[in-house]
């Protein structure tokens, strides 16, 4: 397991790209979990990319939100939920649905706008 062994040279700093993305939904849960799970052992700062909002506020103490392009940073939101924690659970805590709802008013302008962008190039195309 490649995280596993990046986190065992205990690294100040992981950096994170899309790492569960061709994972099915289930494997994804589990490997957050196991992510969070060694994440503690060493708490090392975690730069993780992903494009999906609800394992952005499972994993993280803060969610920054960029723009559709140039990217920058349009607005940031504190995790305060509780940990340790379990990807599957957290997600029924209701603090966890108001943080998604909160993120997803900064988040759904951008998406709409890349949305925009991928259609008209498609339709030049």
């Amino acid at each position: 397991m490649a995280i596993a062994r990046a986190l065992a040279v205990s690294p100040e700093i992981l950096l994170m790209d899309e790492p569960f993305g061709a994972l099915d939904v289930q494997t994804r849960s589990i490997m957050a979990d196991e992510l969070l799970s060694l994440w503690e052992l060493t708490r090392p700062a975690v730069v993780f990319v992903t494009h999906d909002l609800e394992e952005a506020i499972a994993l993280a103490d803060k969610v920054v939100v960029l723009t559709a392009g140039p990217g920058t940073v349009k607005a940031t939101f504190p995790i305060d939920l509780p940990r340790p924690r379990v990807v599957q659970e957290i997600r029924f805590d209701h603090r966890f649905v108001e943080l998604y709802q909160q993120i997803w008013g900064a988040l759904r302008d951008e998406v709409q706008i890349a949305y925009a962008r991928t259609t008209a190039v498609a339709q030049v195309s």
